[in-house]
């Protein structure tokens, strides 16, 4: 089963990369952009059999490694199918 992490600062911490960011599409003429929030994404394939087990096993990774869940937020995708 394939599925997608994504992590981000949590909106009451201080982005600093997003906001350099941010100030970098500015200075390349993308002054429309109000605010960036810069995050990380995981690609994973997992090798067990329902979508829930992959949902309560993903909630685990991120909670043990890969969201520091005292500043950062995460969300799960499963897909049935490819990744998008």
């Amino acid at each position: 089963m394939k599925a997608r992490v994504i992590v981000y600062p949590r909106e009451e911490i201080l982005d600093p990369q997003g906001k350099a960011i941010c100030e970098a599409l500015g200075r390349v003429g993308f002054h429309e952009v109000e605010e960036v929030r810069a995050g990380k994404s995981f690609d994973i394939e997992l090798a067990v059999d329902s979508r829930r087990e992959a949902e309560k096993r993903l909630n685990s990774m991120c909670e043990s490694l890969l969201a520091n869940t005292v500043i950062e937020d995460y969300e799960v995708q499963v897909f049935d199918g490819e990744a998008p």
